[in-house]
């Protein structure tokens, strides 16, 4: 059994930025089903004159102000977290807006999964969690202290060993990705090697102690398996 206690969080604010009617609005819409409250404008002008959201959709290619210059004056005036949403895919274009304030950068076309799990990631690093403890099975997670112990034995891990624990724990029993690991771990542009994981995660079994606690799901990923007390299997 896990379970998860957090501060209740006010509803999140999206504004979306797009200058083509079908995209903003399917985009809008699918944002609203996903439980986020939506605004929706076609320039740059009324991105700068609407009110300060938690998380803005910012297209690129935008009729009267580049969309880089809103991004950098945005960025200048609030701590908001963007998301670059263009057509650009070149590295050039990924740095400028990245250097300017950007938080992410989403080149079209893409699903609405991989966008709703890309606001979740710049959410987490923006907006920090409150006090929360992370419970399962012999395993306890304080994400405030970052503190691990196992059956009450405090486990010291490295930075990286506890942000493979924290990913895998978000969601106990879901199979996590390699690269969805790195992505939150690491850095959300990781481009190296995938092989780099496995090294951290045989340490932090070892540390851990509890066997079948981190699982395996080849060419899948891994997950938190079903552990009792005393790394015991139910």
């Amino acid at each position: 059994m896990n379970t998860r206690t957090t501060g209740a969080d006010e509803e999140t604010r999206v504004l979306v930025v797009e200058d083509d009617r079908g995209i903003a609005e399917s985009l809008a819409r699918g944002l609203r089903q996903a439980g986020y409250a939506v605004e929706d404008v076609r320039t740059g002008g009324a991105a700068l004159a609407a009110a300060t959201p938690d998380v803005v959709l910012l297209d690129l290619g935008l009729p009267d102000i580049d969309g880089v210059e809103v991004c950098r004056r945005l960025r200048a005036r609030s701590d908001a977290a963007i998301i670059a949403v263009t057509a650009r895919g070149e590295e050039a274009d990924r740095v400028v807006a990245l250097d300017q304030g950007a938080d992410d950068y989403l080149v079209k076309p893409f699903g609405l999964a991989e966008l709703l799990a890309r606001i979740r990631a710049v959410l987490r690093r923006r907006r920090p969690a409150g006090p929360e403890t992370v419970r399962h099975g012999p395993l306890e997670l304080d994400l405030r202290t970052r503190q691990v112990s196992v059956d009450g034995r405090g486990v010291a891990l490295t930075p990286k060993e506890f942000g493979i624990l924290e990913c895998l724990a978000a969601d106990p029993g879901r199979v996590v990705s390699r690269r969805q690991i790195l992505e939150r771990a690491w850095d959300a542009h990781w481009y190296g090697p995938t092989k780099v994981l496995d090294v951290h995660v045989a340490a932090l079994r070892r540390k851990l102690g509890a066997p079948g606690l981190i699982e395996t799901v080849y060419g899948h990923g891994f997950r938190l398996g079903t552990v009792t007390a005393a790394g015991e299997r139910p």
